[in-house]
């Protein structure tokens, strides 16, 4: 096969490109800026296009396929040229599904917790040596890459995103899978410049439900309302399984995950986490993993990528990052880590950089998101807002959404670092929380604080 990106670079997309250069397909692509871990991850494979920009002249009538990612505009050059050739245009999602059709294939949906279950997941099949293709959506210990595609493994397992597919298709991607298996994790509203509403957002999850393969299985979070009231009153002919968080205690800071055999310790900690790790628990089942090895795998897993990383630990503390930014994963994030830190003085520190986070209509679901933390911080930037065209956010619209009157607002770099690096309470338990970087915030320096 010969297929050609446009809009290369992307997080999601490079992954793919690299998946298909591993399966034997002759592969190119195009983008008008490629940062790392792209840019190097691209060099490696030889992918990285020779010069940035959009080159119509790259395609030809020999191309078997295209592959558009978000980055891309509907005016793209090459895009342009594409449908003037009359070539076939897919979205990253239709191509996956395109890959799988004769696959049994098993998508991890879910405001909150996708990557994470479909990380855990990974994780146990790869201790087992079982052989599935997948699509996840962070980088893996011991996973060279995001995306693998094969011409013999009989399963694959897909991370569902709720949001757009592309430029030209405004479907959210997951609605492209049609699952023969699926989990959902919850439902708590997101991406409100694409679904305006909760009940708008809602309804893709039953759009998504309506998808299924019937006769398939459905694995879902019983302990969410309007995510049971949405299976219980959906029609489609499938099997549908709840499940409820593990049973779990804390041993000074230690989480201990109830099983047949006992108490066993493990890496993961929050409610949060081990609601993902029952969910994750009925998804191997299906696949083939019995309780048992389950327990005995999921027992070394420490986490996706930028999932409660720890950062640092010390007698005098500990200091995590989290790419937490929407209201329930904030709210969670938070309160694993006093549960899990009861002891030490909590310092929370949240980043709004989403545009869903820095919108005035929607900054009230954050109310009481920080309220576990000792000290609550909140950081953006004014130009993040204007560049999002968004209303302007003062201070005390901040303050009054998250219903903390002592909440610590920050809008320069240098003085919310400043101000992190004057911490001197012990122990000391920092928690950063963004799907950005604090406005060139060195992480690494906080790690002198313990």
């Amino acid at each position: 096969m010969r297929v050609h990106f446009i809009a290369i670079g992307g997080a999601a997309m490079h992954n793919l490109a690299i998946a298909l250069h591993l399966k034997g397909d002759e592969v190119s692509g195009s983008d008008d800026a490629i940062f790392d871990p792209s840019l190097s991850r691209l060099k490696k494979y030889g992918l990285l296009p020779e010069t940035m920009g959009w080159f119509p002249e790259k395609l030809d009538q020999q191309l078997d396929a295209i592959i558009l990612g978000m980055h891309a505009k509907p005016n793209n050059p090459e895009l342009m040229y594409a449908q003037e050739l009359g070539l076939k245009i897919y979205s990253y999602p239709e191509y996956i599904f395109e890959q799988s059709k004769n696959k049994t294939r098993v998508v991890i949906g879910g405001s909150h917790g996708k990557t994470t279950i479909t990380a855990m997941i990974l994780h146990v099949l790869h201790y087992h040596n079982k052989g599935v293709d997948f699509m996840v959506g962070a980088q893996l210990e011991g996973f060279e890459v995001m995306v693998q595609l094969t011409n013999h493994n009989d399963f694959i397992l897909l991370e569902g995103d709720e949001y757009l597919s592309s430029p030209i298709d405004r479907r959210p991607k997951f609605h492209w899978y049609r699952p023969n298996v699926a989990l959902i994790s919850g439902i708590a509203w997101d991406h409100i410049n694409v679904f305006p509403t909760f009940d708008s957002y809602v309804e893709q999850f039953r759009l998504f439900i309506d998808t299924m393969v019937p006769g398939g299985s459905l694995i879902y979070n019983a302990e969410d309302e309007v995510l049971t009231q949405l299976v219980e009153q959906s029609e489609q002919p499938i099997r549908k399984l709840p499940y409820v968080t593990s049973d779990y205690s804390i041993e000074n800071g230690q989480t201990l995950l109830q099983t047949s055999e006992g108490l066993m310790p493990i890496e993961l900690f929050g409610a949060h986490n081990l609601s993902n790790l029952s969910g994750a628990k009925w998804i191997c089942q299906q696949m083939g993993i019995d309780e048992d090895d389950f327990f005995e795998a999921v027992a070394s897993f420490k986490g996706a990528s930028k999932r409660l990383e720890r950062l640092a630990i010390s007698s005098n503390g500990v200091i995590f990052k989290d790419f937490a930014h929407a209201p329930s994963k904030v709210a969670a994030t938070t309160q694993a880590v006093r549960d899990q830190f009861s002891s030490h003085h909590f310092v929370a520190c949240l980043e709004l950089h989403t545009f869903s986070s820095l919108n005035p209509n929607f900054i009230d679901e954050y109310a009481g998101a920080l309220d576990p933390a000792d000290l609550a911080i909140v950081y953006y930037t004014p130009q993040a807002v204007a560049l999002k065209g968004l209303e302007v956010l003062s201070e005390a619209q901040i303050a009054a959404a998250f219903k903390r009157d002592d909440l610590v607002i920050f809008t320069d770099p240098i003085a919310l670092s400043d101000f992190l690096l004057g911490l001197n309470q012990k122990p000391l338990a920092l928690l950063m929380m963004s799907s950005g970087n604090y406005g060139g915030l060195d992480l690494s320096s906080l790690k002198a604080l313990i």
